[in-house]
C-alpha cells in the first residue's frame, strides 16, 4: 500500500499542544534535551555493561554467579537501548550533536543496526503508528495477530499463552535476521529504504562483524561453545523479553486504535497528533523506578507527540498534554500500574485470537 496521508495535517489540537509545551520550556528557561542526571545514568549503565562483559568473558565466573550476571547483562542491554540509544537516535539525549550521534550509535554495540533502526522507528513507526501494512512494529505474522485487519490463523487462539516465549526471541531475530532482511531487500515491510551511502554500508558491516566477534567468536574461543551458548541465550532472551513488553504495552492494548486509511482517498481521517494519542498508551507513570529504568517509555504518548524532547521532561509535560487532551475531548489512555497494562495486552491478544 502507498503511504497514507493525514487528513488535516497540523490541525488546531497539534498547534495548541505545541504552543503550550514550548511555553513550558520558555518559562523555565530549560533545554528540551537531556540533563546531567541523564548523562550520569548513561555512564553508569555503560560502565556496568562493560564490567559485566569483561567479567563473564575473561574471568569465567562459576555458574551460580554467571547466570544472574547474564540476566543483569540482558537487563542492562535493554536499559541502554531505552535510556541512551533511544534518546540519542531522536536527537534528544544532549544539546550536543556529537553526543546524540554517539548515543544513537550505541545500538551497534548492542547487536542491532542504528541505520535500520532510524528508518524503522523514527520515520515509519512514529509517523504511521498502528497502521497495519506499514508499521513494522505490529508485524509478527504468522506467529502473532496484532490487528483485526491481519489474517486470523488457528494457532492465534492460543497466542495469549505463547507470546511470552516469542517475545524472548526478539533480540535474537533482530540482530541475526531482521536487520539483514531489511539490508538485502532494501525495504522495511512495503516501505523502500532510501539509498544508503558508501559510509553507511561500511558502518553497517563494521558494526555487525564487530558484534559477531565480541559476542560470538571471542566468547566461544575463550569459554567453549556450550558455555557461550547458555550465556548468550540467557542474555539475548532477557533483552528481547524486556524490550518487547515495554514497546507492546505502548500500542497493543485493549483501548488503543488501529486505524486504516480510507480506501478511496488513502487518508487517515485524523490529524497526525490525534492519531498518535489514539494509537498509544501510557503505563505506571507514577512509578519513578520504572520510569528511570525504561527511559520514560512508559510515557509513550508524550514520546510520540514530542520525540525530540528528552524523556527526563515527560513527567512534567504529561500534565500539559493530559490537560490539552481533556480540553479538546480527546481520550488519553493510561494504565495506573504496569500489571494493568500487561493484563490489557493479554486480553487484547486473546480477543484478536478469537475474533474473525
Amino acid at each position: 500500500m502507498a503511504n497514507p496521508k493525514f487528513i488535516q495535517g497540523k490541525g488546531e489540537f497539534h498547534i495548541e499542544l505545541k504552543n503550550r509545551v514550548n511555553q513550558y520550556f520558555i518559562d523555565r528557561k530549560k533545554p528540551m534535551t537531556g540533563n546531567s542526571a541523564l548523562l550520569m545514568k548513561a555512564v553508569l549503565f555503560c560502565i556496568g555493561y562493560i564490567l559485566i562483559y569483561v567479567h563473564l568473558v575473561f574471568f569465567t565466573p562459576m555458574v551460580w554467579a554467571a547466570i544472574p550476571e547474564c540476566v543483569l547483562f540482558g537487563g542492562l542491554t535493554a536499559a541502554i537501548g531505552f535510556n541512551v540509544m533511544h534518546d540519542g537516535a531522536h536527537g534528544s539525549f544532549s544539546k550536543y550533536k556529537v553526543l546524540n550521534k554517539m548515543a544513537g550509535f550505541s545500538l551497534n554495540f548492542l547487536g542491532a543496526s542504528a541505520i535500520m533502526w532510524n528508518m524503522k522507528h523514527n520515520i515509519i513507526h512514529h509517523t504511521y503508528t498502528n497502521i497495519d501494512g506499514i508499521d513494522d512494529d505490529i508485524e509478527a505474522r504468522p506467529w502473532l495477530r496484532f490487528a483485526t485487519t491481519q489474517k486470523k490463523m488457528k494457532m492465534h487462539k492460543f497466542q495469549h499463552y505463547y507470546f511470552w516465549f516469542l517475545y524472548t526471541l526478539l533480540h535474537l531475530v533482530w540482530i541475526f535476521m531482521s536487520d539483514y532482511k531489511k539490508y538485502f531487500s532494501g525495504k522495511i515491510g512495503p516501505v523502500a529504504l532510501r539509498k544508503m551511502t558508501v559510509r553507511e554500508h561500511i558502518s553497517f558491516w563494521v558494526a555487525k562483524l564487530g558484534y559477531a566477534f565480541m559476542f560470538v567468536a571471542l566468547p566461544i574461543w575463550l569459554l567453549g561453545f556450550t558455555t557461550w551458548l547458555v550465556g548468550f541465550l540467557t542474555i539475548t532472551m532477557v533483552t528481547g523479553f524486556v524490550i518487547s513488553i515495554v514497546f507492546q504495552l505502548a500500542h497493543t492494548v485493549e483501548h488503543t486504535e488501529f486505524p486504516m486509511p480510507n480506501e478511496s482517498t488513502n487518508k487517515i481521517e485524523n490529524e497526525w497528533a490525534i492519531h498518535q494519542v489514539a494509537t498509544t498508551a501510557n503505563f505506571s507513570t507514577g512509578n519513578k523506578l520504572i520510569s528511570w529504568l525504561v527511559g520514560g517509555l512508559n510515557f509513550q504518548i508524550e514520546h510520540h507527540l514530542f520525540p525530540r524532547i528528552s524523556h527526563v521532561h515527560y513527567p512534567a509535560i504529561s500534565k500539559i498534554i493530559k490537560r490539552t487532551c481533556n480540553d479538546y475531548g480527546i481520550k488519553y489512555i493510561e494504565y495506573p500500574k504496569m500489571r494493568h497494562a500487561i493484563l490489557s495486552h493479554v486480553a487484547y491478544l486473546r480477543k484478536l485470537g478469537q475474533a474473525n
